[in-house]
């Protein structure tokens, strides 16, 4: 992930924490834990002083019942004028995932440091260190564990997998936020709202609900970390559209790989062309199924081997259609390795050489243990944080196959879950709603030009969006030199704050 960031730079830019007072819990959140210390963080722009807090808020039903705690991590800075100061609501995706990854990995004040050039992080230690790129530079900072996941969880009569859902986690999210802001007497500042992966389909869906709540809370911005807002083009699924929105991603892979040549041609441009190809002639192709002509077939086929580095042979026994799982298992078959799901970059050895499917994602491999480790380090650490009868769970236990559908998308013949809509109207309802998205070229789940894809559909208004690709995956601030785009394009984002 962070190849190297010089040592120089972890000593330049200290991050201290002291004992602060903790908190009182008010009388109408009884038995919520609140753990807080006090800190500094040196950045470039000059020493902040913060209080990270670990506290509860307790989320109610609507007869008033409490019936889940929602634990988070607040990060928020110390002196100045709270109502201009924005705050940023950040979380991961799965759905299940903890906010382990962007916390400890983008824009908390400790960085998990792992390899940047996609080598396994292997044994321990792991480096931990100072974050000069925290976004806390620029807001305050709130950790979202939805229930289930981190140490949030269901109290009372409920069970987590109430609250594992399309709708239901729309609707703890939405009361979670409401209850920070009121308790940290917020409503007036700045509000952005952050999300990885499946939070693509949190994030929009949440913008529109925060919106039209009782509460009506308008979003200053949104942020997308390799989103995910129509299912159909997640993780590269058999279907034409799919296919073409996964080719870019195909050819940038075999193009790291060494696979593919380019003979000194520009990159960004040469990837240009291939998505162009991708949404006319491939495209074309495709729709055509069975009446495509032999001679365009076989135009498009040697296209298509020449972007890949896929034998003509092979795509033509796929005709034209290889998913991503064969992709990752085709494209260095005959060295023994196989691809990375959500960065490409990654290979990892494959013992069956004629399995048609990956065995697992090498990146997962590579990086898990480092962040886990990194994170116990640092809260029961540097934060001291200790709450033996917790265990903070790094995602949820069977979050993904539980989630239920939402009642939108209730119907036989619903379809895939698509939540551009639904950014549409968050946009349409709030004029000066921003959007951020940020991709990774070498992310074969959620795909760059899917992204682009989504966002030029009718009601997203280009002239508020704002897009940025990177030279890495899925998270693609593990890569050292798209860490440091990734921050400052954030940084810039978030400027034209009133």
């Amino acid at each position: 992930m962070l190849h190297s960031i010089a040592l120089t730079l972890a000593l330049a830019f200290p991050v201290t924490l002291q004992d602060a007072e903790t908190p009182t819990a008010s009388p109408e959140t009884p038995e919520l834990a609140t753990h807080a210390r006090s800190g500094k963080l040196a950045l470039p722009s000059g020493e902040l002083e913060y209080t990270a807090q670990v506290s509860d808020y307790a989320i109610r039903d609507d007869e008033g019942n409490v019936t889940a705690h929602f634990t988070a991590f607040s990060y928020v800075k110390r002196g100045g004028d709270e109502a201009q100061r924005p705050v940023t609501f950040a979380f991961n995706g799965g759905p299940g995932s903890s906010s382990v990854w962007l916390h400890m990995g983008l824009l908390g004040p400790k960085l998990v440091q792992v390899p940047s050039d996609a080598e396994n992080a292997g044994a321990p230690p792991y480096p931990l260190i100072d974050n000069p790129h925290s976004l806390l530079s620029h807001s305050d900072l709130v950790f979202v564990d939805p229930i289930g996941t981190g140490y949030s969880r269901a109290v009372g009569e409920s069970s987590d997998e109430d609250f594992w859902g399309v709708d239901e986690d729309v609707l703890s999210v939405t009361r979670f936020i409401q209850e920070w802001l009121s308790r940290h007497n917020r409503w007036a500042s700045p509000k952005y709202v952050l999300g990885e992966s499946y939070g693509g389909v949190r994030g929009a869906l949440l913008a529109r609900v925060l919106k039209q709540s009782r509460a009506s809370i308008a979003i200053n911005g949104l942020i997308f970390v390799s989103p995910a807002f129509d299912i159909q083009f997640v993780d590269g699924r058999e279907d034409d559209l799919t296919y073409v929105t996964s080719l870019p991603t195909y050819a940038a892979t075999a193009e790291y790989h060494g696979v593919v040549d380019l003979a000194g041609r520009d990159r960004l441009e040469w990837l240009a062309e291939v998505s162009e190809f991708a949404g006319g002639p491939y495209l074309t192709a495709l729709f055509a199924g069975e009446g495509l002509e032999d001679e365009q077939r076989d135009a498009v086929v040697a296209k298509l081997a020449a972007y890949t580095g896929l034998s003509e042979s092979y795509w033509q026994r796929a005709r034209l259609r290889v998913s991503a799982s064969r992709f990752r298992k085709e494209l260095l078959r005959e060295r023994g390795y196989a691809v990375g799901r959500l960065d490409t970059r990654y290979r990892g050895a494959e013992h069956d050489g004629v399995a048609e499917e990956p065995s697992s994602d090498p990146m997962i491999a590579g990086i898990g243990s480092a962040y886990v480790a990194g994170f116990q380090t640092y809260t029961r650490g540097l934060l001291g944080l200790d709450w033996p009868e917790r265990t903070y769970n790094f995602s949820g236990s069977g979050t993904f196959g539980k989630w239920k559908r939402s009642a939108e998308g209730q119907g036989a013949f619903a379809g895939w879950l698509d939540t551009v809509p639904a950014l549409a109207t968050a946009m349409g309802e709030n004029p000066e709603l921003r959007v951020f998205v940020a991709n990774g070229w070498y992310d074969i789940a959620t795909t760059v030009l899917a992204a682009e894809y989504n966002l030029s559909r009718p009601g997203i208004d280009p002239n508020r969006v704002t897009v940025r690709n990177y030279d890495a995956g899925h998270m693609m601030y593990v890569h050292q030199p798209s860490l440091e785009r990734l921050a400052e394009d954030l940084r810039a984002f978030y400027t034209p704050t009133r």
